[in-house]
């Protein structure tokens, strides 16, 4: 039997604090979702429609697709490349 090692990927992801959905929109355009009065966050990801809870990470993948990650699981499975600042 083979081994095999999964390839380095480089990831965008944004963490759903339950009022940063301009922030989503914006940066993830082409995202359809829509926040919910429960303070979840609907997105459209291959499989169909998931829902991100507050402190999930919503992520874009390497073929521009998009799915919510636990973020304990974010956090084994990504280290931060580049902190992204604001600028007004």
């Amino acid at each position: 039997m083979s081994k095999y090692r999964k390839k380095p990927v480089v990831i965008e992801a944004i963490q759903w604090k339950g009022n940063n959905f301009n922030e989503i929109v914006y940066n993830f355009v082409g995202i359809i979702c829509g926040e919910r009065v429960d303070g979840k966050l609907d997105i459209k990801t291959l499989e169909g429609i998931t829902t991100a809870d507050i402190n999930d990470y919503v992520i874009r993948g390497i073929v521009n697709e998009f799915y919510a990650c636990k973020p304990d699981i974010f956090k084994a499975s990504y280290e931060l490349l580049e902190e992204q600042t604001n600028v007004d």
